[in-house]
Parts: C-alpha cells; sequence; structure tokens
C-alpha cells in the first residue's frame, strides 16, 4: 500500500470467493424457496451463478478511519474530518458513544455487475434475477469480512457498531457524495452517479463506530423506511 494512503489511515483488502460467508439460507428465502429444495431449472441457475461468484478476481474492499469526529444527536448530523453528514437521528444513535469512526466502500465488481444486468435485460429474466441476487449477497458477504477484520484488528476494549449506509435509516443517499470525498478517486474501482448510485452496482457504502462503549446491534427494520433492504426481506 502507498505511503500516503497509509496517512490517511485507508486500508484495502481484496478477498477471494472462498473467504467470504454468504447467507444462502436467506438467499433461498429471497429466491421463495425458504422451506423447500430450489426446483428445476432454478436450482441449477442458482449452482451456475455461484460457480461464477467462485470464479471473480474483483472483490475489493477500503476502508478510512477518522479520529477527528464531531457527533450530534439533537439534529441527527455528524462532522468527519470537517465533512458534515446529515445521517438523521436514528443513526446518530447507534454512534452516539464512537471514539472514531470508520468509513467503508465494498464491491463484489463489475464483473458479476455487468453479467446480473445483461441477463436481466436479455433472454432469461429469471436466471438473471438470481444472478443479480447472488450479487448482493456476496456484497454483503464482503461487508461481513471486512466488518470482521476491522474488529480482530481493534485495540484491547473497543468493539463496533453495525454498519450504517446512506440511503437507510432515513440517511439521505445524496451524503454518497460526502462519503466519496474522504476517499481517493474510485475507491476500489467504484464511481458514482450524477443521482449518487454506485457503478458497479453490486456495491455498498457507509459508516461504523468504534470506541470501548458503543454497542453492535441488529438491524432496527421498524423505523427503516427501505423497502429493498436484504435484512428487511429475509426476516421472518
Amino acid at each position: 500500500m502507498p505511503s500516503w494512503l497509509r496517512k490517511m489511515n485507508i486500508r484495502e483488502y481484496n478477498f477471494d470467493f472462498k473467504e467470504l460467508t454468504l447467507d444462502l439460507q436467506g438467499l433461498r428465502a429471497i429466491l421463495g424457496f425458504k422451506e423447500s429444495p430450489v426446483p428445476a431449472p432454478f436450482d441449477d441457475y442458482l449452482c451456475e451463478a455461484l460457480d461464477f461468484a467462485s470464479q471473480l478476481t474483483d472483490i475489493k474492499a477500503c476502508s478510512r478511519t477518522i479520529d477527528n469526529i464531531k457527533l450530534e444527536p439533537s439534529n441527527g448530523s455528524m462532522v468527519a474530518d470537517g465533512t458534515t453528514f446529515l445521517v438523521g437521528k436514528t443513526v446518530l444513535k447507534e454512534l452516539r458513544h464512537s471514539e472514531k469512526l470508520l468509513f467503508f466502500v465494498c464491491t463484489a465488481g463489475k464483473t458479476i455487475s455487468d453479467k446480473s444486468s445483461a441477463m436481466l435485460m436479455g433472454d432469461d429474466p429469471a436466471k438473471g434475477y438470481i444472478y443479480d441476487q447472488v450479487g448482493i449477497f456476496l456484497t454483503e458477504a464482503v461487508g461481513d469480512r471486512m466488518h470482521q477484520f476491522i474488529r480482530e484488528e481493534l485495540a484491547p476494549g473497543q468493539t463496533t457498531t453495525n454498519r450504517y449506509s446512506p440511503g437507510y435509516c432515513h440517511w439521505a443517499v445524496s451524503d454518497q457524495n460526502h462519503l466519496f470525498s474522504l476517499f481517493p478517486p474510485a475507491p476500489c474501482g467504484v464511481t458514482l452517479t450524477p443521482s449518487s448510485l454506485m457503478n458497479p452496482v453490486k456495491s455498498i457504502s457507509g459508516v461504523i463506530g468504534i470506541g470501548k462503549s458503543v454497542t453492535y446491534r441488529e438491524y432496527p427494520c421498524a423505523l427503516c423506511l427501505s423497502l429493498n433492504c436484504i435484512y428487511r426481506r429475509v426476516k421472518p
């Protein structure tokens, strides 16, 4: 890693598929087969998509830890290294005891993003949907693996919050621009569209709180407005 990235507290991660743990039970539930085996031909589609994912070489993550922070729970804002984020009171409640903030970008890569998009618009949208869902769950698995690395490297007594992303829990997706400004251009090969969406689409970004008094809590689905979150969709 270049020395100037180390000075910015930026870490880069390259993952092999075999290092990741996909929530296959949740994936089957999303596909509509939570209580029963995946029937033909969808079982073959799923095996094909997983095999395709196992050969990917562009699965990446990067993170930046910032100590210079100010949290304002009263108005749901936070400042990290001079950059202001309007995350909302729900996220600030989870981050309020943080001593530092870790911002991240994770991606399953351009290959599977382009593959699933092409198939969805092609002659076999059913297979494309399965590729699309595998890509979504793979992206979350990248986030989980990165999060695990972070916890393993913490100083004694420190812990982390859950991950929180723009577009969820009342945090405006437009704050993606502020988040990406904390990194060099195109972190992990990910860029933003004019509407603040990520490209490749199978990518996530967000923040994790770090400190001695923070708490890791499951996502508060009842307070979240997002109807497309995989955690809401796989919830019993």
